[in-house]
């Protein structure tokens, strides 16, 4: 089995999309990413497939829209669940930016 290293990475300032995690060479499954939407936007909506989510929102607000029935609130101190095969979408609902980190990973079971 192959060693994966650990390692910090700093968040960056820029107003878009950052990696923070790759599935492929530094993890075994796992990917990660902070999310930068501007007021207005959405990240558009896509299924989490066989894989789990978990959104933590650092600044800003809007929703999540979950299977295009249930909707929630989100927004700075947040921290939203997305389970497998669900499609999703979050949307900058505020006059700011909706700032949010997420975390994919491979099911269990």
């Amino acid at each position: 089995m192959m060693k994966q290293k650990p390692f910090v990475l700093d968040l960056n300032d820029e107003h878009a999309f950052q990696r923070l995690l790759d599935d492929k060479t530094q993890s075994f499954g796992m990917k990660a990413g902070r999310v930068y939407l501007n007021p207005g936007d959405s990240c558009g909506q896509h299924s989490t497939n066989d894989r789990e989510e978990l959104l933590v929102f650092l600044a800003g607000s809007g929703k999540a829209i979950i299977e295009a029935s249930d909707t929630f609130e989100v927004g700075l101190g947040k921290v939203a669940y997305i389970p497998p095969r669900t499609l999703h979408n979050v949307e900058n609902t505020g006059d700011e930016p909706l700032i949010y980190v997420y975390c994919v990973a491979p099911a269990g079971g």
